[in-house]
């Protein structure tokens, strides 16, 4: 297995994965600034059985400056056939593959705000991942059980990727055995191909400005509510037909807490998809929230949803207005994520979730999250920032600015800007109207600069005379010269706990406390509000960088990394796991085996580690004809009772047959 308790919803780098958004270099989506799509009108006709899809399609587009050549990206595996003008006239058309791009020559200059349209003829089979926008990633593919064409995939004509807001409608014809899933106004017609076969096509109607450009068709059970005044669909695929009903109750509470944050959603209606596993983790769309097939299960992945529908208000209707605002969609969804999180599970959820933030935010803290538009947006580096810090930054301006203001502040933001593209100076303004004073230090900190503390005390304790208690005169101590922030400071006693909020300004920072009770301990920062270093984060964050390694191929900076957590806990049960993973990957069975063992008696944290030790050593016994070691590895691991990722369901079913690697390994 390859996963975590942090990051049971990327695999989620977010690990992840996620790439959701993050196809295309920044430098290219700068470049396609040059126009602006206004409107697709798009007609597809799709072959699932021959993976195949043929399509005509028509691009309604304003100059930003005089253009002469107009490029948009598109799927490599699709062949342009002819382009065309406004008149009809053949146009010529250049593919560029190294950046999925199409390259037209206009016949005429398009002056500046001058509007224009393009028409493009294209076929190709959409089956492998080989040429995928996203490298390693399907994001478009056409099949018999699912056909999903997501906005991520180019399968159509894109301009500038997440920037670009648009209007679209979309034809799509599929088999009568399908049912096509899109944004909008929803109309079916019925057909029959020259061949006879028997189709329908999906007519959706999306026109408020935003990003509806994904489709997925396939055979569903389709599972209906209108509870609170919302319009809640549900498309399970049969196998998970019994969890229809739980999923659209826990949506609609997600939706309906959302409103209440936020106010109003684009639309108050919403649809849950079922998605393969071979594509991303979770996805959306005006009206869409997509989660794979692997994370619906009985006991509900309700952070997945709560991230997928949350985009609805930071996507669908707030967008960033560059790529270096790209944390205002991304990172208010994760956070966003964490507030239903800490309605659902109480404050204890929520500490966990800001610990899971904290590492991805601090995996890559290498470069400004004011200045992601230099990095490849391929990367990790790129997803954690504007994930993971992003939500972190306003986990932290919740904190100076009270739930009160901060509420308001997200309201007004989300209400100002829906159906718009909205800057970091946008939401900065409205924070500082809150506020009642300029926050440009905490923005050029958490923005401008990388880095976070690590804070340390030291103090003297004086006995006051005539039984008055205790004053405590000591100092916050951190290694940023122009570190500010308020922090909490907590002194447990004899008596009661006292918490003192002390502004940390500079590498020292004095304090003095009074208690009645006898001082035992001192917490910088227990509630964990401000994003600060500390070795258990460290250990995270390497295990996170060498995960992501792993998933680009780089097994041997994997291990490096997974060492690096070693050296600061030698005990640490997760990154043994991972080392075991990556020799069971090389068919190292031996050194894999040895680090399972290694896991199991580390610190046993996090606990899923220890019923998916007993699972993986099984498998290595399966591998090495020791069936009988292999069958007491699965007991042990039924009797631990933990069924994280269906791991009890995996055990029960190689002590039936003897677990055999695929033939492709």
């Amino acid at each position: 297995m390859h996963f975590s308790r942090s990051r049971l919803r990327i695999t989620f780098i977010l690990t992840s994965a996620i790439f959701l958004i993050f196809s295309a270099l920044s430098s290219q989506a700068a470049e396609r600034m040059h126009l602006r799509v206004d409107d697709y009108q798009i007609d597809a006709q799709l072959d699932p059985h021959a993976h195949h899809i043929v399509a005509h399609v028509k691009v309604k587009f304003t100059a930003l400056e005089t253009l002469n050549i107009a490029t948009f990206e598109l799927h490599n595996d699709l062949r342009v056939t002819k382009v065309t003008d406004d008149s009809g006239k053949p146009l010529p058309a250049e593919r560029i593959v190294q950046d999925s791009t199409v390259r037209v020559t206009l016949p005429n200059p398009v002056t500046k705000d001058a509007s224009s349209s393009l028409s493009f003829d294209y076929e190709g089979e959409l089956n492998s991942v080989e040429d995928s926008p996203v490298q390693g990633l399907n994001v478009a593919k056409i099949d018999d059980d699912t056909s999903y064409l997501l906005y991520a995939g180019r399968w159509f004509p894109v301009n500038a990727f997440g920037i670009n807001r648009f209007t679209a409608t979309m034809n799509i014809t599929v088999p009568n055995y399908m049912l096509a899933i899109g944004s909008g106004t929803e109309t079916v017609a019925s057909s029959t191909t020259k061949s006879g076969a028997a189709t329908k096509t999906f007519k959706f109607v999306w026109s408020k400005p935003s990003f509806p450009g994904t489709i997925v068709a396939g055979a569903f059970q389709e599972y209906k509510s209108d509870e609170a005044g919302v319009d809640l669909h549900v498309f399970f695929k049969p196998v998970h037909q019994n969890l229809g009903t739980l999923y659209l109750e826990t949506a609609l509470k997600e939706f309906t807490y959302y409103i209440t944050l936020y106010g109003p959603a684009p639309s108050t209606t919403l649809r849950i998809i079922e998605l393969p596993n071979d594509t991303l983790p979770s996805a959306w769309a005006p009206e869409m929230a997509g989660i794979a097939s692997r994370a619906i299960t009985d006991k509900v992945n309700y952070r997945l949803l709560a991230n997928a529908i949350a985009h609805q208000w930071w996507g669908v209707s707030v967008s960033p207005a560059s790529i270096d605002d790209w944390w205002l969609c991304d990172g208010f969804a994760r956070y966003s994520e964490a507030r239903y999180v800490e309605q659902a599970a109480g404050k204890a959820g929520l500490e966990e979730a800001v610990k899971d933030m904290s590492v991805g935010a601090l995996a890559y803290d290498s470069v400004p999250l004011g200045s992601i538009s230099k990095m490849d947006m391929f990367s990790p580096e790129f997803q954690s920032l504007t994930t993971d810090k992003g939500a972190m930054i306003l986990h932290m301006l919740r904190w100076i600015e009270g739930d009160q203001k901060f509420d308001h502040t997200m309201r007004t933001f989300a209400t100002k800007f829906a159906g718009k593209s909205a800057t970091v100076d946008d939401f900065t303004e409205i924070a500082e109207q809150d506020y009642g004073d300029k926050l440009t230090w905490f923005f050029t900190q958490w923005i401008n600069s990388t880095g976070a503390p690590e804070f340390k005390t030291k103090y003297t304790v004086y006995r006051l005379g005539n039984n008055k208690g205790f004053r405590i005169v000591g100092q916050i101590n951190q290694d940023l010269d122009l570190f500010r922030m308020p922090v909490d400071l907590r002194v447990d006693t004899d008596g009661k706990t006292e918490d003192k909020r002390i502004d940390v300004v500079g590498t020292d920072s004095a304090f003095t406390v009074e208690t009645f009770g006898k001082p035992r301990r001192i917490t910088v920062d227990p509630g964990n509000w401000v994003l600060k270093n500390s070795a258990e984060i460290k250990i995270r964050a390497s295990i996170q960088r060498g995960q992501a390694l792993v998933q680009q191929g780089d097994l041997a900076g994997a291990l490096a990394e997974y060492n690096k957590a070693l050296e600061a806990n030698k005990i640490s049960s997760l990154a043994h796991y991972r080392i075991a993973e990556v020799f069971f990957q090389q068919k190292n069975y031996q050194s894999s085996a040895n680090a399972y063992r290694e896991c199991l008696n580390g610190d046993g944290e996090p606990r899923w580690t220890e019923v998916w030790s007993h699972i993986q050593l099984g498998k290595i016994f399966d591998i090495t004809g020791q069936r009988e070691r292999a069958t007491n590895e699965y007991r042990q691991a039924i009797q631990t009772n933990d069924n994280t990722q269906g791991a009890l369901d995996e055990a029960r079913r190689y002590l039936q047959k003897p677990f055999e690697l695929a033939k492709t390994q």
